[in-house]
């Protein structure tokens, strides 16, 4: 079926406009900017996100609450969270047939988002952004989410799957990069830190977002403040380490997540100071001391999770993540292994910070 007719169909299930174009660049959904007036309709990955029901009913769940939150402390819930727009007969979402599953969003005007530029007042709205998102669902019944994507920073399960993509060798890959598996396989005896921390009850599971990129929140065009974190598509029980790891993981790097001139790609302490002052400012009296001990160490764990998923999915033949030229996932995961390095040399700087901004002299907790 052509994709614009099939969109089309899609849309007259939606008392909507009709025209679209493509919007945003995300890795996993398709996204498109519905006109005359503005919504976004986004097909569903289903390849992903197996199990749309429960994938909507999270995100429904979960923006209920925060418009209930943010109306009760005066806020506009219509630009502080996404509002699903349901089908004319009531559904979260309108399945075409079985590969195209599709959803719409009432777009949210005034607001932007930055893809490249990262300043420290970027960085400091971003923190607060996803700090403040947090600090709203706090008291969310986290038993009520789904899984959308089970295991998902499941680190020591990850590390089992390189080690089984290694073992496979599908797309017969091993051979050429065994520096990258040696580097993923020699830093995998901290894998479980945070792991083993929720299962022995230290460190408490929360809402999380799980993809705390900072695309992936809507800044005032004028005002340059945080308003609205979008795709909620992986917003799941965790911990709130993922999310502020996975901030920083992009956030504090000096290049793009697939920059090939290692030489340009290095962990920024101020970049780190700005989003953990913002986000400190809204979660800091929230946080457990393990959890405030673990936020250097954070970093380095979702930027290693990023690095073996990408180097996992190059050995398995590029099967999950968009790619746009040969090797990109390989690229990748060298540029998030060059980031692992150099975060593993400033850990102490960052705990520095950490303790500054909760006017700590000591965190306990932190691995060695």
């Amino acid at each position: 079926m052509d994709q614009e007719m099939g969109r089309k169909e899609v849309l007259e299930h939606f008392d909507i406009g009709m025209e679209t174009a493509g919007y945003g660049n995300g890795h996993i959904n398709d996204t498109y900017l519905v006109t005359m007036p503005r919504y976004i309709l986004q097909r569903i990955n289903t390849s992903i996100f197996s199990n749309p029901d429960q994938l909507m009913e999270n995100i429904e769940n979960v923006t209920g609450f925060l418009r209930e939150k943010i109306a009760a402390d005066g806020g506009d819930p219509d630009r502080g969270t996404l509002t699903i727009v349901p089908t004319k007969d009531g559904g979260r979402y309108y399945r075409l047939d079985e590969a195209n599953v599709f959803r719409v969003y009432r777009f949210v005007e005034g607001t932007k988002t930055i893809e490249d530029s990262k300043t420290p007042g970027d960085l400091y709205e971003a923190g607060a952004g996803f700090g403040h998102f947090q600090k709203l669902l706090a008291d969310f019944p986290v038993e009520k989410l789904h899984e959308t994507i089970r295991d998902f920073h499941h680190t020591p399960k990850r590390v089992q799957a390189l080690r089984e993509a290694i073992r496979e060798d599908r797309a017969g890959r091993a051979e050429s990069v065994k520096r990258e598996i040696e580097f993923a396989l020699e830093n995998a005896s901290w894998a479980d830190t945070v792991v083993k921390g929720m299962e022995e009850g230290r460190i408490p599971a929360r809402v999380t977002h799980n993809d705390t990129k900072i695309n992936n929140i809507l800044f005032d065009q004028v005002s340059g403040k945080a308003v609205c974190v979008i795709d909620l598509d992986t917003v799941m029980p965790g911990s709130m380490l993922y999310d502020f790891g996975d901030a920083l993981r992009m956030g504090g790097s000096t290049g793009a997540e697939d920059e090939v001139d290692l030489d340009r790609v290095w962990f920024d302490v101020e970049s780190f100071r700005a989003f953990a002052k913002g986000y400190l400012g809204e979660m800091r009296e929230a946080l457990t001391e393990d959890e405030l001990a673990l936020l250097p160490f954070s970093v380095k764990l979702m930027t290693y999770e990023c690095g073996i998923r990408f180097l996992t999915d190059y050995l398995n033949g590029d099967t999950y993540f968009k790619i746009h030229r040969e090797r990109h996932n390989l690229d990748r995961a060298r540029n998030q292994f060059k980031l692992v390095a150099d975060i593993a040399g400033k850990e102490e700087a960052l705990g520095g910070i950490v303790r500054e901004a909760c006017g700590k002299q000591d965190l306990s907790g932190s691995p060695s």
